[in-house]
């Protein structure tokens, strides 16, 4: 049976009209007519995570798997404000989340009473479009109530996040609906763009002789063969937009750090940026410092991008359209000169050695990484790394890079493998890992879960940062020292744990480590390495970039 709460049976169906049929349920008891009446409706699925900061990414992960909106639901008070970080990433990878919140009755707020805080508009300042659905009281409240919840979803086809906020009076616990209302519908239509009217735009404005195409983090998608003149540059969290697309730019920015002639060869004259966010800070200097005369952002929603400082034309326009009509246009191959330099250059970069590090330890599991496999890389020192070394064409990859926070990434892992049918692999770092341990605490932890943990005992990458000096005193606040092992954690949970402290014992474990097709259990693998080595490493892998291209 439902609760007779009638905001929540109205939301109920309107949220299965709209096509979201996966819900997170954190525990709590203001929540419960919200709780029992999705857990008793055959067509949602429900999964059940203790943490709110752990259930906002489980669910963002659930989201990036099945390219739906996932449902988060918690109880009134605190739990509320731990989903703000889950609900900024998804802001800023445009992923939709819907957040809904139980509450105490608005005549409660602010008199002492248990958990009641100022719950509707609380996200206001992260972009999140809010609503307060209170009990329907007369057939206006019913009426309105309707209006607001289905604008609320209409915002999740957009891929924004949206909190609905459910002011939920006493009794709570009676439930005596044997089923959802009919609800009334208001959908949204998006007209089409004429295609024509694209090309004809693009073949008169695509006469620049040095055109440069940035695309930026994406979910997986269609690969886009585009005229030989074209360069694009992509990072892995790009998802392989374009075949004959250059992943290794950061290294050949560096390789031409002192090379002012050769950068100055790079600038291009029309700028196509697309897509989500850029790791490579060269990349950000290179075009700030090197500006085209010419750049254009494709993003379909009215807000302006203007990451490299010079932004010409906003272009508001679907950029799997946008690509469809880049690929149909003809080759220039007058124009091809730039797009030979940026391959060759290309061509000469060298990939790192896969010693006993972190970085060599990436390198190797990214060597071995089972075709087909979902690939989830942690911020920081890992997304970085990574970025070093090729992957396969047919690999996904995934990572926070909304706000490129370290919390939630494991989370939102675990989330993306609950339901996957491929081999899920994490890698992570020590702060990352610890910071969000509950995720683990999850009894939707999938067998095909591969975790590679790098434990150098502390935040490496702050050690890379130029111009810091880590002094004895501080060093340990800066880089977050400790002596925290994995092992008891994910033994106790049921991982199978393997770990390595040199490199014979990394090339032995890493064998086990990517076996798939019969996994029993998730596995977890702990690469134990030295700080100062690993930082050493980074800098000799530096330097010979540096003497490559003259």
């Amino acid at each position: 049976m439902l609760t007779d709460k009638t905001n929540v049976l109205e939301l109920a169906s309107l949220m299965l009209a709209h096509g979201i049929k996966e819900i997170v349920l954190c525990p709590g008891s203001r929540n419960i007519p919200l709780v029992q009446t999705f857990s008793a409706l055959k067509e949602m699925k429900c999964y059940a995570v203790t943490d709110e900061r752990s259930a906002g990414f489980f669910a963002l992960g659930r989201s990036l798997e099945s390219g739906n909106p996932t449902a988060v639901c918690c109880t009134s008070g605190t739990a509320l404000l731990n989903l703000h970080p889950a609900l900024a990433e998804a802001r800023y990878q445009r992923i939709p989340l819907l957040i809904l919140s139980a509450d105490r009755p608005e005549a409660w707020i602010d008199q002492m009473d248990g958990q009641t805080l100022v719950q509707p508009g609380v996200f206001s300042q992260s972009g999140v479009h809010s609503v307060n659905i209170p009990e329907f009281r007369t057939e206006e409240d019913h009426w309105y109530g309707n209006r607001q919840i289905n604008e609320a979803l209409a915002q999740l086809e957009k891929r924004h996040p949206v909190h609905i906020n459910l002011p939920l009076s006493e009794p709570l616990f009676q439930f005596s609906t044997p089923s959802l209302p009919e609800a009334r519908i208001i959908r949204t239509k998006k007209f089409p763009v004429q295609r024509q009217a694209i090309m004809e735009q693009l073949d008169k404005f695509l006469k620049y002789r040095k055109i440069l195409l940035v695309v930026g983090q994406r979910t997986p998608g269609k690969t886009y063969f585009l005229p030989d003149s074209i360069v694009c540059l992509h990072e892995h969290i790009g998802n392989h937009p374009c075949p004959d697309g250059i992943s290794n730019f950061d290294s050949i920015l560096l390789s031409l750090t002192e090379n002012e002639n050769m950068l100055e060869q790079l600038r291009p004259d029309l700028l196509i940026t697309l897509g989500g966010h850029i790791v490579s800070k060269r990349l950000k200097n290179f075009l700030r410092e090197k500006t085209p005369q010419v750049h254009w952002n494709i993003e379909e929603d009215d807000h302006f991008t203007d990451l490299f400082c010079c932004l010409t034309h906003h272009i508001q326009i679907s950029p799997e359209l946008f690509m469809e009509c880049m690929e149909a246009l003809p080759d220039r191959q007058e124009n091809t000169d730039y797009a030979r330099q940026w391959h060759q250059l290309s061509d000469q970069i060298i990939c790192p050695e896969r010693g006993y590090s972190e970085m060599g330890a990436i390198g190797k599991l990214l060597d071995r990484l089972p075709t087909d496999s979902i690939l989830h890389l942690g911020n920081s020192s890992v997304i970085r790394y990574a970025q070093l070394f090729p992957i396969g064409d047919r690999i996904e990859v995934h990572c926070n890079r909304g706000t490129s926070g370290i919390e939630g990434s494991l989370s939102t892992a675990v989330g993306y493998a609950a339901d996957s049918h491929h081999p899920n692999f994490v890698i992570i770092g020590d702060l990352s890992f610890f910071y969000d341990a509950n995720a683990l605490w999850n009894r939707h932890l999938s067998k095909k879960l591969h975790i590679l943990l790098i434990n150098n005992e502390g935040g490496e990458i702050f050690k890379n940062l130029p111009g810091l000096n880590s002094e004895k005193e501080s060093s340990d606040y800066i880089l977050g020292k400790h002596q925290t092992s994995a092992r008891a954690w994910a033994e106790e949970r049921g991982f199978h744990y393997l770990h390595a402290c040199n490199e014979a014992e990394l090339d032995q474990s890493i064998k086990e480590f990517i076996r798939t097709g019969a996994e029993e259990k998730p596995i977890l693998l702990e690469v134990h390495t030295d700080s100062n080595l690993d930082s050493t490493k980074l800098k000799e892998y530096h330097n010979k970039l540096k003497n490559i291209i003259i």
